[in-house]
């Protein structure tokens, strides 16, 4: 719960604390109201219709704990409370009472926590430090399009498949695309040593409860966790909590970069948010419309994902790199195809490559970064593209090859690609334990010619 300030701040600190705590109405006079219906997934609630907002959260006691629920649904008669809490024991005729809307101001403090998306300390930490004054109650919103800063100044992000092929800017909107088990954890994990930033977010949603230390103390290491707040929703915790957890972490980013900070938001991942807002959508009674989806998730991945990116004028920004899993490895999946066209690129993790051993398995042909032109100079886009053809004419041949059907000389081009191509592979291979690469340009140059010059002699 909320930590007292410290002392040392004196009495007026602790009195203009007390003022701003209750000058809200809502602090002092609550409304409240009884259960009347109660299923596995659900409640009712009788007695808040003319109070309640969509979105609100209330409160109510069960055997002596605080126990929290989001109102979903709204009639004249009743409202449908999804509870946050998996053992939550409500019973009819329990009063409940409004908190009003959701609201989580970041501390500097912060930075080095593990919170869950109710914004509560999970860790072995001290009690979280909440500012003073910092209680907005407003809704998130999304910088105005015209005041909105241009994205322009790229970044380096230290794995060599994604500077070369689909680099960053700040501010930029990535998606991850992969199936299950490929590698898309690692690949965030990597990008998350990034430099550039002055705090991360990283937010795990649907996750492996086992994965998460593992995630946070091996793979992010300690020297990355010291500018991190991660936001956690396991797999086990209710459909509620998954789905919050995506809305912590952005109000969390949302806060540091309208201080003017650069913020790298990391989301693993969009497509388990998706899935916890159908389950909480559907269960309100709104019906299915496309592979299960209901219209509500397809309405909420923009309302989400537009939040992100840079700020206005003297604010800071979010640069968004957010893993999305393909059911099935389809990449029309409706999650995926909705999400794509809300990006500014995406970089698609094949499964065929990660069975070939190459870490990380970046299609670069399949991989796109939309704001490309604003890292590269002509030369490097020039030169990427001749990559790009030598890959593809490399991959459109391997049947061919493997059959016996290539005889060297005919084709100085494809001669050029089976020589050069697998050096391309070998140097974009990189571990979560190789140091950053400084200039993957400059890496990569040296290797094609060592393997030029020893053939040449």
């Amino acid at each position: 719960m909320d930590a007292p300030l410290p002392n040392a701040d004196g009495p007026l600190t602790a009195l203009e604390c007390a003022y701003l705590r209750f000058r809200d109405p809502r602090h002092i006079v609550r409304h409240g109201g009884r259960i009347c219906e109660i299923t596995p997934v659900h409640y009712r609630v009788r007695g808040l219709s003319r109070a309640a907002r969509l979105g609100d959260i209330v409160s109510y006691r069960a055997q002596g704990v605080e126990c929290r629920g989001e109102i979903v649904r709204i009639s004249a008669e009743d409202v449908l409370v999804a509870p946050y809490e998996a053992d939550a024991e409500a019973a009819l005729g329990q009063p409940v009472f409004t908190a009003g809307p959701f609201d989580v101001v970041p501390h500097e403090s912060w930075r080095g926590r593990v919170i869950d998306a109710l914004g509560r300390a999970i860790d072995s930490g001290p009690p979280l430090i909440r500012p003073p004054g910092g209680t907005r109650h407003e809704q998130p919103r999304t910088p105005a399009a015209l005041r909105r800063q241009r994205v322009t100044q790229p970044f380096m992000t230290g794995v060599r498949a994604i500077d070369l092929f689909t680099p960053l800017c700040h501010g930029q909107r990535m998606g991850v695309f992969a199936g299950s088990g490929v590698g898309k954890s690692t690949l965030l994990a990597m990008l998350a040593k990034a430099e550039a930033f002055d705090t991360v977010v990283v937010a795990m949603v649907g996750e492996r409860g086992r994965e998460v230390r593992e995630f946070l103390e091996d793979t992010i290491g300690e020297k990355s966790m010291a500018k991190t707040v991660a936001v956690i929703a396991t797999s086990d915790e209710t459909a509620m909590m998954r789905r919050r957890a995506a809305d912590t972490a952005m109000r969390v980013a949302e806060c540091f970069r309208d201080r003017g900070e650069r913020v790298l938001l990391i989301l693993d991942s969009v497509t388990r948010y998706a899935h916890a807002a159908r389950q909480v959508t559907i269960g309100a009674g709104e019906p299915p419309v496309a592979r299960g989806y209901p219209a509500s998730v397809f309405t909420d991945l923009p309302k989400l994902l537009e939040r992100a990116g840079p700020g206005e004028n003297g604010q800071g920004s979010i640069t968004a790199i957010l893993s999305v899993l393909v059911d099935g490895d389809d990449h029309n999946d409706p999650v995926a195809d909705c999400v794509r066209g809300i990006l500014d690129g995406h970089v698609v993790l094949d499964r065929a490559i990660a069975e070939q051993g190459r870490y990380p398995p970046v299609d670069p042909l399949a991989s796109i970064s939309r704001l490309a032109d604003r890292a590269w100079t002509p030369d490097k886009r020039l030169l990427i593209q001749r990559l790009k053809a030598m890959i593809a004419r490399f991959e459109e041949t391997r049947d061919i090859r493997l059959l016996g059907g290539f005889q060297a000389g005919l084709d100085p081009e494809l001669d050029q690609a089976v020589r050069q191509v697998p050096v391309i592979y070998e140097a974009l291979r990189q571990s979560p334990g190789d140091p950053p690469a400084a200039d993957p340009f400059a890496e990569l140059a040296a290797r094609l010619k060592t393997k030029e010059t020893s053939r040449d002699g």
